[in-house]
């Protein structure tokens, strides 16, 4: 019997954990981490994660004691290991599918998610706009984008691994959908953009992107660039604060 509870907040990386929770059908608790409180440093959390980083899971491991896990990936493949026996977004363990499913998960943890990351922060939350820093990033995520666009033009199924939607879909998702935010012009990827209207379709993932908030894809995509820097106005101060604090 499961006992998860799920810490996290509205992100890319936080999202794949309830999308993936989503898709198998588990029930789960909640927890809203606030980054603008801090609260991904304070001592109960560090218990958990020692990192300080959403997201964080805890459950009622198989001999009936608390397990921790962080990382996101990781927290994937435990989900995927122990709930999804049906293999309903997996691929049974020792099969050429399942380690090309890993090959994409950890492409997506070492490449897309700290790429298009800096290029966040750079284009939206550092003090100044440094053109070589976004160029930089930017581009390394368009290449990124390239990547999957070739991966999903060869796909039969529209996904990126075999047959069916997997947790490399969902990992690499909420931060394509995210593209509007990072300055991405997703008409360079039209393979790509379908593929993330076909997940949209999911119920799994229309329910999983909304935890702990509403998931901003669509509102993202009719603002201006100075519309979306205003918005990141607020996140701007607190990023700074915290980089402070850390640099300590």
């Amino acid at each position: 019997m499961s006992g998860i509870h799920l810490y996290t907040a509205q992100t890319p990386n936080g999202i794949k954990v309830s999308i993936l929770l989503e898709e198998l059908g588990l029930k789960y608790k909640v927890t809203h981490i606030d980054f603008a409180k801090n609260t991904q440093k304070e001592p109960w959390f560090l218990e958990i994660n020692p990192n300080g980083r959403i997201p964080a899971l805890t459950d009622t491991f198989t001999d009936g004691k608390p397990i921790r896990l962080f990382e996101s990936g990781s927290i994937m493949q435990y989900l995927t290991d122990r709930y999804d026996t049906e293999h309903k977004v997996s691929y049974p363990h020792g099969s050429r599918e399942y380690y090309e499913v890993n090959s994409w998960l950890m492409w997506q943890m070492g490449g897309l998610g700290p790429m298009q990351g800096q290029l966040n922060h750079f284009n939206r939350y550092a003090p100044e706009k440094i053109e070589y820093g976004i160029n930089r990033y930017k581009n390394e995520t368009r290449r990124l984008y390239r990547t999957m666009e070739t991966q999903l033009e060869s796909s039969t199924s529209g996904y990126l691994v075999g047959d069916r939607c997997t947790s490399a879909d969902i990992a690499c998702w909420g931060w394509v959908a995210a593209a509007r935010w990072a300055g991405i012009d997703m008409t360079e990827f039209p393979v790509l953009d379908q593929w993330v209207e076909r997940m949209l379709k999911r119920p799994g993932v229309e329910k999983g992107r909304h935890v702990p908030a509403k998931h901003t894809y669509e509102s993202h995509k009719s603002l201006s660039e100075k519309e979306l820097d205003d918005k990141a106005a607020a996140a701007k101060k607190w990023i700074q604060e915290s980089m402070k604090d850390e640099a300590k």
